[in-house]
């Protein structure tokens, strides 16, 4: 197997490698400087072949490869990393993309974990929506486009509070007839990864199965606690212990959106990610909130209906208390 890049290695004469960022199944993911625009970093992304397959299917899978690169780059969202360009070398291939600055959600979570905290849920709500307009803006292309391993370390957070959907290793182009194209052969990350993809590209998928990721990833992040795998799940539907059981602090609301994504067939999960945005934030605006940010009363009202119905309450018989006891 080709050794991985080293700091200094120049693709193409134009990218000059830094450093190793990431690591897939596939090859490496790096830093790099684009030696003909001064000042920018960007990602590549490693795909290596298998020189030990014979040449039509790797002529194949470069092919698929090109054909999803191609694809991606004419893709524009404010939450996906701009491809820019792609090309070939030796055994591998690489996709270009802009460098996202900032911690991935995983790293976020955890360090929240390590202090006995939970991640607030108006920050993965305020996430949360920002990946449900990346999923939405994909599904709804002309040829919908799955991402098929949505999980907490493939979103990353800008030190802005912009939420970035970076690892497109696994996507796949929905094509007519259930054909599909995938770029890298693979199944995703079983945590998060619904029954009908363990098939692989056999199986059928489609924005239900994005939908279900996302689900289990608002799960992972609310409660700390990672989820019970579909296969577990399905032998054992008792498993999977209710979201506000482990944090008490999540809204019913919430609890049950998150819940209705993570079922187990498609058919029981909201059709779209726009009809699971609707159930999930109804006409509440979601702003965008860089970590850390204090949350305001208001946010917590608006987020929460059954606090904010709690606190009137408690509001309404303390001004009768002081009526009564000024009279």
């Amino acid at each position: 197997m080709p050794l991985p890049l080293k700091a200094g290695d120049v693709l193409r004469g134009r990218y000059r490698i830094q450093k190793i960022i990431g690591q897939g199944g596939s090859g490496s993911i790096y830093l790099a400087d684009d030696l003909r625009l001064s000042g920018r970093q960007c990602a590549l992304k490693e795909v290596e072949h298998n020189s030990n397959l014979p040449e039509e299917l790797i002529k194949e899978a470069r092919d698929q490869f090109l054909r999803e690169a191609t694809v991606l780059a004419r893709l524009d969202h404010p939450n996906l990393p701009k491809v820019s360009d792609f090309f070939s070398t030796g055994v591998r291939d690489y996709l270009v993309m802009d460098y996202v600055p900032g911690e991935d959600l995983r790293t976020i979570m955890l360090n929240a974990k390590q202090k006995n905290q939970f991640l607030q849920e108006i920050d993965v709500l305020s996430w949360i929506s920002q990946l449900s307009d990346a999923l939405n803006f994909l599904h709804e292309q002309e040829t919908p486009i799955l991402h098929r391993d949505i999980k907490p370390s493939n979103l990353k957070l800008t030190p802005s509070g912009v939420l970035k959907l970076v690892d497109f290793g696994l996507v796949k182009i929905a094509a007519p007839g259930e054909i599909t194209i995938t770029v890298v052969q693979g199944q995703g990350t079983a945590l998060y990864t619904p029954l009908e993809q363990y098939g692989g590209d056999q199986g059928h998928t489609d924005v239900r199965s994005d939908i279900f990721s996302m689900g289990t990833t608002m799960y992972h992040l609310l409660t700390n606690t990672p989820p019970t795998d579909a296969r577990q799940r399905f032998l054992h539907p008792d498993t999977l212990k209710p979201p506000r059981a482990i944090n008490h602090d999540i809204s019913s609301r919430t609890e049950k959106c998150m819940l209705w994504a993570m079922n187990l067939h498609p058919d029981e999960r909201p059709d779209t990610v726009n009809i699971f945005r609707q159930a999930l934030f109804g006409d509440r605006p979601i702003q965008t909130r860089p970590l850390n940010k204090k949350i305001t009363l208001r946010e917590v009202l608006s987020m929460n209906p059954e606090q904010t119905l709690f606190l009137s309450a408690i509001l309404v018989l303390i001004l009768s208390f002081l009526v009564t006891i000024g009279r």
